[in-house]
């Protein structure tokens, strides 16, 4: 068996009715999610011209993140998780609203549209925390990784076809229509998390942030396309096509990834072909090898999060699980916004090649700094079947993989 491929895991949606909802409403979000982000991007371009406006979404994302998300975490170990996602995401709900309204209104202020993408990012940020923990309520503990890549793998397919669609849905329709979707697979969102079942609370880092604070590409995505591809919205889209091509592919296979047990490794190594991929996207010049580059980052990008969710999830105790599931997520979708905005003002200084394989490198480098300086990392091994981890040892064990993760 050592070596074997195997594809996706699907037994979590077999097994559980709940956890089967979550998945649904979770893909359509996701679906929705993406295009609203594409439209996003495309309408601050429009309105400003410049790599530091499209940077600065990074900054109306990444800083709500770290605010509401820590908050989130705490709330996730108080009150009930399933009440804290339901009122969350009807915030979600009403601030994609929010944003098919202003562009049905011909808005022309920057301010406004940001405001309105930080309002939504808020209430997603505060709902994170409590609803990552919930595979690993509604499955048993040899299920739990194999929920984590369904749910990555529901992002991904998201990712594959939102920005695409969003391409052609904004040449034909523009903005609002866009902003519209994303409201409705909101609302069905909602309805899906109505019928989770009541969850009370009872009572590894730094590699995912080097690589994604450091190499995150999407702020230069419309630059790219603007001085290679004549700003092409249906280009654009597949920019972010690309990644998920590689991400879903990967999530396809996930199941040779999740019945290894040396996930830290795992994971260090796939940090690092992340970079690397990212770099090569900022000095090729054809459209197929850009595209090319960007779905073997999507393909690590995948490995790196499934492996990292599981281990944080695995080696956390239930109740202090939503306070390190908020610092997870803020670091995971935090420092993504916040690299946006860094290779946004690196791109306006010098070019977005400079800043792609800058970046790219430099997550290299702080990869193998952490593969070199943190042995517990390179040596961690998920728990077997029988082993769920929920004594105070654990817990600090938990800490040192997750400072680590």
């Amino acid at each position: 068996m050592r070596g074997r491929i195997r594809f996706l895991d699907t037994r979590p949606l077999r097994g559980s009715r709940a956890l089967r909802d979550l998945w649904i409403g979770t893909s359509v979000s996701q679906l929705g999610g993406q295009m609203a982000n594409v439209a996003v991007l495309a309408q601050v371009w429009d309105l400003t011209g410049s790599p530091v406006g499209t940077g600065a979404i990074g900054l109306a994302t990444g800083l709500p993140m770290v605010l509401f998300g820590l908050l989130g975490g705490t709330l996730a170990d108080t009150v009930d998780r399933r009440a804290v996602v339901r009122a969350t995401t009807a915030g979600q709900v009403l601030a994609a609203a929010g944003l098919c309204a202003q562009a049905l209104a011909d808005n022309r202020s920057v301010l406004l549209l940001l405001a309105l993408v930080a309002a939504g990012t808020s209430c997603a940020a505060l709902g994170a925390p409590a609803r990552r923990t919930f595979p690993v309520r509604l499955l048993p503990g040899d299920q739990v990784a194999a929920g984590l890549a369904l749910t990555n793998l529901s992002f991904q397919a998201g990712m594959l076809a939102g920005p695409a669609a969003a391409g052609l849905i904004i040449a034909r329709w523009d903005f609002p229509a866009a902003y519209a979707i994303q409201a409705m697979a909101m609302a069905v969102s909602m309805l899906t998390v109505i019928r989770l079942p009541a969850m009370q609370p009872e009572g590894a880092m730094a590699t995912d942030l080097s690589a994604t604070l450091l190499a995150m590409p999407i702020a230069l995505f419309p630059l790219v396309n603007e001085t290679r591809f004549g700003g092409n919205p249906r280009t654009l889209g597949l920019f972010l096509s690309a990644v998920a091509v590689g991400g879903i592919t990967a999530g396809l296979l996930s199941g040779t990834v999740t019945r290894r047990r040396r996930a830290g490794l795992v994971q260090l190594c796939a940090a690092g072909v992340w970079g690397l991929a990212l770099a090569g996207f900022g000095l090729v010049e054809p459209l197929w090898p850009a595209l090319g580059c960007l779905a073997v980052a999507g393909a690590a990008d995948t490995v790196s999060v499934v492996t990292r969710s599981a281990l944080v999830q695995c080696e956390t105790p239930d109740a202090y699980r939503g306070r390190v599931s908020s610092v997870a997520h803020v670091i995971g979708v935090a420092g993504p916004e916040l690299g946006n905005f860094r290779g946004g003002l690196l791109a306006s200084a010098t070019s977005a090649p400079f800043s792609l394989v800058f970046g790219g490198l430099s997550a290299v480098l702080a990869v193998a700094a952490v593969a070199a300086t943190n042995a517990p990392l390179r040596a961690y091994r998920t728990p077997s079947a029988a082993a769920k981890p929920a004594t105070p040892g654990a817990a600090a064990e938990a800490a040192t993989a997750g400072q680590a993760s």
